[in-house]
Formats: C-alpha cells, sequence, structure tokens
C-alpha cells in the first residue's frame, strides 16, 4: 500500500493505491492539538498496512505561529564579535508604515543566550582572525538550552569555523544547526533567522516523525517538502525548516503533473481548503519558485507583509495565500459593513451547520442555505444543520443575502490571490487553464473564473483529497546550493558530485541561479540550462516590463537532485448507471439544479448548467451559461458556453 496523508487546518486527508490501482480514502476533521491521532484514526477506519508512507505536514508553520503544544525549544546563538544583534536589528521594512507605535517581530533568541566569538573571515573567504576553539568550549559548558544555531561572518564563503564549532557544540547540546548546511550564501540577517528556525524546528520535528513512524510503522517515509519534491525522514530532521509550507506545496504539484500530462503548458493552481485558499501558476510547464519566504507574518490580501515575520531563505513553491476557506466566519463591523475572515472556525468547533458547538456562520453555512452544497457530506458520513446555519446568518440579517454577498466578497479575495500570481507578474490570466481543487475549491471555481475571465476549469479527480493524491505523484527532490561561483560550470559539477554522495540513486539534475545585475539589491531565479543572461533578462522583462545594457552577476547557483518515484495507475469505479436528481439552489435568483453524483458520470458525459456534482470530497456548482464534460483521465472539464 502506497499511502499520502494531507493534514490541513481543518481535514486530514488519506489516500492510499494498492497493487491494482485501487484507491482508498479517508477525510476527516483535524485533531490540531495531537495530528498523528486523526492520521491514526483514518488508518484504522481504512484498515491497511502501509510500505510507503507520504506526508505533508503544518507542524513547522503551526509551531512558528505559537500553536498551543508546539513550543518551541530554548535555543542559543553562536556568532561572530559584534554580530549578535543581527537577529534583532533586522532590515529597515516596516509592515505598518505610518503606525509611531510598530513594534518588530519578537527576536527569535533573547538576548541573554545569544554570544558572540572572536572570530572573523572576511568578505573573500580569507581568514583574518582563527576560531579560538576554547572559546566555544566554554559557552557550551555554561549554556543550558536544547538548540544551538551558529551563524558566523561570511561562512557562506569558508565554512571552515563553522564546521569546528559545531564539532564542538554537538558534544554538549543534542540539535545544532551550522548555517553553512542550511543557507550557505550572502545577507546575514536572513542566514540567521533561517538557521535559528531551522535548529528550533529539529527537536519538534524529529519527535513528531518519531511518533507517527511508532503508530504508522512504513517501510519507506517521505515527507513533501516547500520546493515540491519529496524527502527522506533523515533530511527533514536535518533541515525542518523545508517542511514550512509542506502542504500547499503538493497540490502545484499535482496540478504540473496532469497539466504535462494534457499538453496544457499554462495553468493555474486554485486550492481551497476549510482554513484557507491558495493560488499558484505554472508558466511554460514550469513551476513559479521563490527563494524567500517570511514565516509568522501576516498577509494583507494574499501578499506576505515584508518585516512582519521571519525570513527563511530556502526554495518554496510561489504561492498567495487568502484566509478564504469553507471554515472562514462571516462577520458585521461597527459600522454594519459586512466582511469574511480572517478569523476561521477550523475543524473545532467549525461551521454552525456541523452541530458541534460553533456559534460563528461561515461561509459553509453561507453556501448550505443557499443550497450549493447538499445536507449530507462525505457520501452521508457527515450530516449538516440548515437550521443552525440559518440562524446563524440571521444574526447579521436577511440569511439568503447575507449568504450570497459574503460569497461574493471571498469570491473576489481568492481571485486577487490569482491576479497576484498572474497580472502581477506580466500574466494574462484568460490565457490560463484553472485547476481547481480542495473541500470547497469547486464550489467557487466558475464564481473565479468568470471574475478574471478564464474560460477553461479543470476539477480533478478527488478534488478534496487532492493535495494528498498529489504527493503520491512527486519525486524526491533535494537541494544545494553554493554562493557566488568562480566558475559556474565547473562549481555546478562539484555540486551535482556532492549530490552524488548524499544520494544512492539520481535520475536528473535541476540547475538554477540566482542572477542580477551589477548594482541591483536583489536577484531573481532563472534556469541554468542554457543561456543565463537570457534566462535572466527574460524573467527580468516578464517580471519588471525592461531590460538593462549593463553585466550581470551570479549570486548563487544551486542545484536540485531528482530520483522518479514509481507514479501509481489510477482506476476508478464508475456505476452503469447516471444518477441525477433535483433541488432548489440560489445563483442570481432560484432555480431548480440538476444534482449528478460523479461516481455515476461516464468517461465522455456532458450536460450543461444549471447544475450541481457531488462526490466523497467535493461540490461542483456549475452555473447557467458553463457546460461540463467527463475527460478521460475522469477530470471535470468546464467551459464557458
Amino acid at each position: 500500500m502506497l499511502l499520502a496523508v494531507d493534514i490541513g487546518g481543518t481535514f486530514t486527508d488519506i489516500i492510499g493505491v494498492k497493487d491494482d490501482g485501487e484507491i482508498v480514502f479517508y477525510k476527516g476533521l483535524s485533531t490540531p492539538k495531537n495530528p498523528e491521532n486523526g492520521v491514526k484514526e483514518g488508518i484504522q477506519k481504512l484498515g491497511i498496512s502501509v510500505d510507503t508512507l507520504i506526508h505533508a505536514t503544518t507542524i513547522a508553520t503551526n509551531s512558528l505561529l505559537g500553536q498551543v503544544n508546539l513550543e518551541l525549544p530554548k535555543t542559543a546563538l553562536i556568532t561572530t564579535k559584534g554580530f549578535s544583534d543581527i537577529i534583532e536589528i533586522g532590515r529597515q521594512n516596516r509592515p505598518e508604515l505610518y503606525n509611531l507605535f510598530f513594534q518588530k517581530p519578537k527576536p527569535l533568541v533573547p538576548k541573554e543566550l545569544r554570544f558572540e566569538v572572536d572570530e572573523r573571515i572576511n568578505s573573500r573567504g580569507e581568514v583574518l582572525k582563527p576560531l579560538n576553539t576554547k572559546e566555544i568550549e566554554e559557552i557550551a559548558k555554561r549554556i543550558n538550552v536544547e538548540a544551538v544555531a551558529v551563524v558566523f561572518l561570511h561562512s557562506y564563503l569558508n565554512p571552515t569555523h563553522e564546521k569546528v564549532a559545531k564539532e564542538i557544540l554537538s558534544r554538549y547540546v543534542k540539535y545544532v544547526s551550522a548555517s553553512y548546511e542550511v543557507s550557505p550564501e550572502q545577507r546575514e540577517y536572513e542566514r540567521t533567522t533561517t538557521t535559528v528556525i531551522n535548529v528550533m524546528l529539529k527537536p519538534l520535528i524529529s519527535k513528531y516523525i518519531e511518533s507517527l513512524s511508532k503508530e504508522i510503522k512504513p517501510k519507506e517515509f517521505f515527507i513533501m517538502a516547500s520546493s515540491g519534491g519529496l524527502i527522506d525522514a533523515d533530511e527533514a530532521i536535518e533541515r525542518p525548516v523545508q517542511l514550512i509550507e509542506s502542504g500547499p506545496a503538493a497540490g502545484v504539484v499535482g496540478v504540473k503533473y496532469f497539466a504535462d500530462e494534457m499538453g496544457i503548458k499554462n495553468a493555474i493552481s486554485f486550492d481551497m481548503g476549510g482554513t484557507t485558499a491558495k493560488a499558484g501558476s505554472i508558466v511554460n510547464g514550469e513551476i513559479e519558485i521563490t527563494s524567500e519566504y517570511e514565516v509568522g507574518g501576516r498577509t494583507h490580501h494574499g501578499r506576505i507583509i515584508k518585516g512582519s515575520g521571519y525570513p527563511v531563505r530556502f526554495p518554496f513553491i510561489d504561492l498567495a495565500e487568502v484566509s478564504a476557506g469553507g471554515g472562514t466566519v462571516i462577520w458585521l463591523d461597527e459600522a454594519g459593513g459586512l466582511n469574511v475572515g480572517p478569523l476561521s472556525a477550523g475543524a473545532d468547533p467549525g461551521p454552525m451547520c456541523y452541530n458541534k458547538g460553533g456559534n460563528l456562520p461561515t461561509l459553509t453555512d453561507a453556501n448550505l442555505v443557499l443550497g450549493r452544497i447538499g445536507e449530507e457530506l462525505l457520501s452521508g458520513d457527515m450530516k449538516l444543520n440548515k437550521e443552525l446555519a440559518i440562524k446563524g446568518l440571521e444574526k447579521l440579517g436577511d440569511p439568503i443575502q447575507i449568504a450570497k454577498e459574503a460569497i461574493r466578497l471571498a469570491t473576489l479575495e481568492m481571485a486577487r490571490a490569482i491576479r497576484l500570481v498572474t497580472v502581477e507578474r506580466g500574466l494574462d490570466p484568460s490565457e490560463f487553464a484553472l485547476f481547481s481543487f480542495g473541500g470547497a475549491g469547486p464550489q467557487f471555481a466558475l464564481g473565479i473564473a468568470e471574475e478574471l475571465g478564464i474560460k477553461r476549469v479543470l476539477v480533478p479527480v478527488y478534488p478534496g483529497l487532492f493535495s494528498a493524491l498529489s504527493m503520491l505523484l512527486a519525486d524526491i527532490k533535494i537541494e544545494i546550493r553554493r554562493a557566488y561561483p568562480k566558475d559556474v560550470n565547473l562549481e555546478f559539477r562539484e555540486l551535482e558530485e556532492e549530490l552524488r554522495r548524499k544520494m544512492s540513486s539520481i535520475d536528473y539534475f535541476l540547475r538554477y541561479a540566482d542572477v542580477r545585475y551589477k548594482g541591483q539589491g536583489w536577484e531573481l531565479t532563472v534556469p541554468a540550462d542554457g543561456d543565463i543572461r537570457r534566462n535572466f533578462e527574460e524573467r527580468h522583462r516578464t517580471a519588471y516590463g525592461f531590460t538593462l545594457p549593463y553585466d550581470i552577476e551570479i549570486v548563487n547557483i544551486r542545484v536540485f537532485a531528482v530520483k522518479r518515484i514509481k507514479k501509481p495507475k489510477i482506476t476508478l469505479k464508475i456505476s452503469d448507471n447516471v444518477k441525477v436528481k433535483a433541488r432548489k439552489v440560489y445563483f442570481d435568483d432560484w432555480v431548480n439544479a440538476k444534482v449528478f453524483i460523479r461516481e455515476t458520470l461516464p468517461i465522455g458525459f456532458r450536460d450543461r448548467g444549471p447544475a450541481i456534482i457531488e462526490e466523497y470530497s467535493a461540490t461542483t456548482l456549475i452555473p447557467d451559461g458553463w457546460s461540463f464534460t467527463i475527460l478521460p483521465n475522469y477530470f471535470i472539464e468546464l467551459t464557458r458556453e
């Protein structure tokens, strides 16, 4: 059994594939305080044993956001003399420009746990002052912490001092991270925060992986990284910083896999679950990657507010995220204006219609009141209480009008997130196909498509479980990098040799370079195959609308080693009889809409809206003016008439 597990803010999704291609799946409410409990419960209900486990987890993100029961360990920082305050000084980025009382994020390491060492390497990697090992020994003996980060000046050019310091500290402290292993590149503040966050996550991730392995006992255990590849448990424990956006990355990987299969070059990945909605883009067959992410901060309409969190320098699939999920709360402000989010009802207590004690109306309640979802989910395993949903919305006004307006506001907010990954990069969303998934995604997809002028929408198999399914389609992918290469081709080959020593089997390498014009402050990441300058200028023109006749400089080179995983063959059991019923659904007005059961729709089946397609993990809403077809790969293709 090949099994994938995706633990989200509201639901835990499990999907498995047997040798004969048969799919087994489970979707249940998450258990935020002990996430492994939800996984164990799902596996027990499925009654299966696991050979290979592939997992996406939010534990890294949640711990940095301060979730109860996920306390970060007491951590020390050892750095070059004169630089212990860099983690507090940070950058000049101000998340609130005109707020005179603005407070910077709390330093990850308090002043009393920051130690300076009298050593120095210059900007050419030359040793100006050797490391005093006795000084490291003395610090190691007197600190009483669980984790230590070592960040010396310019160690990305010469890591000698960090290697020695780590070796000494490891005799006294269980968890040690040195910046040359985690983020070997320029910018001291970003390198420091990345290394500190990495070592803070080590105890949590190692205990979590150990606990999950003990409960499930898989023969192989892989975890989805933020870059869109799988890493093994050892790599996850050593560099857990790459798990921060573990879950959201999976869906984009699945979209790329199926887009390639269907010959689609430009695709938008739209994932709307119970807590948030996330958008990513695939341009010319390539997933958009960014080299920096700000964790623990705030977002504004999908944008990360610079300076509100802690920067992490590591490859991430570039996603825009907004607080619009099925459990997003609908509320009135002091002026009586209607608002949607950012608060979410989550899994516990959840929307009012879940009848678990929730007292705040949500988008799920709105869709239920409008007839857009039925009173049973998960093929009848989950009953919804429509009366409670109506009562919740009545507190805010006329329930139908409130529900309709809340859905309109949420649609605009999610369209904004898609604009961030298309329009703001010089891309026209109407030229893209929209892949919509997540438990709530297909309910909103066509409204978003109409807002953006998108003419083709695709709903994959098991949309509410698609992120979990996507993990089964990912490959093993490990990254290393080097700063300021002198001989680019030679140093690419050296990195590839280093990866060969690290991995027993590699199918191919992906080369990238972080490039900028000389004099620029920031760089763009471009493929390093072929002419790097041409690749950079094409990306620069797309991002900024112009190029310059200046020399370029390569700030970092990075290599991904990729080992292909055998992809499961998926077969679906389709009933011989198309099942269709009808119910009243509110679009612009109340209409009688056909309600299809997806598991009964054969390949080639066609019809048009107004209609609804219900299935185990999601509901697809089809207004008038749209038609749908079941494709040979079982996708629902929706096109505007």
